[in-house]
């Protein structure tokens, strides 16, 4: 007769804790990266079109957020990305058990996705999506990394 496997706990001591100091980093870091991505992108970008002068909008916000123009983009990414990587660390949940299985299935499908979406709306002359309108080709290259940090959560597939 075959034995039945004892029910795993929510928050089993044996699986470490849920919320660690490292954990919490990493989606400080992927909250930051998504906030800088939004601020840019609504609060100092100039918005497409001309205005009542028959100008080119202007950017508004900081100062250093507009000398940066796309590089914001970049940063925002970047951050967002950092905080995936530090997450694939056996120290928080997102590193360890069914986590790594999640966090690795999720950027991989998260990439191809990304980069599905660039080509479906690239032959458009006036693509709307936010985000995907400033960036261009550089699309394939968040699809790429999003795909890269499914690789960081592969190596520690067990």
């Amino acid at each position: 007769m075959a034995k039945l496997k004892a029910k795993q706990e929510t928050f089993d001591p044996d699986r470490g804790p849920l919320i660690t100091p490292r954990f919490a980093v990493a989606l400080a870091l992927m909250a930051l990266g998504i906030a800088w991505i939004a601020y840019y992108y609504i609060g100092v970008r100039p918005p497409d079109g001309l205005n009542a002068e028959g100008a080119p909008h202007k950017a508004t916000g900081p100062g250093f957020m507009q000398d940066l123009k796309n590089w914001n983009y970049l940063i925002g990414f970047g951050l967002f990305f950092l905080g995936l990587i530090i997450s694939a660390n056996k120290a928080t949940p997102l590193g360890r058990g069914r986590g790594v299985v999640v966090g690795m299935l999720g950027c991989f499908l998260l990439g191809l996705a990304w980069i599905c979406v660039f080509y479906a709306i690239a032959n458009q002359t006036d693509p709307s999506l936010p985000v995907f309108n400033d960036l261009g080709q550089k699309n394939l290259f968040v699809g790429v990394a999003f795909m890269a940090v499914g690789f960081a959560f592969a190596t520690r597939w067990e």
